[in-house]
């Protein structure tokens, strides 16, 4: 794995940001010669959404509740 210090990142960064896309490589950032932080590519945006379109509405969660659901719920 490539690393770069934060000075270099900072001044390379939007640069350093495209290679890691196009390129599918992660980065390793230090400070001082120690990680502080990782760089790594998106592979499929849709994968870190896996509960989209799962939710199921029930009723409306803005309207008054009953008195007794409200004496259940105390």
């Amino acid at each position: 794995m490539e690393s770069i210090s934060v000075s270099k990142f900072k001044e390379k960064c939007l640069s350093v940001l495209e290679d890691v896309r196009k390129q599918k490589k992660r980065i390793l950032i230090t400070k001082r010669g120690e990680p502080i932080a990782e760089v790594v590519p998106v592979e499929n945006h849709e994968k870190d959404v896996p509960l989209k379109k799962t939710v199921i509405f029930l009723g409306d969660i803005l309207a008054p509740v009953a008195e007794e659901d409200w004496e259940v719920s105390k």
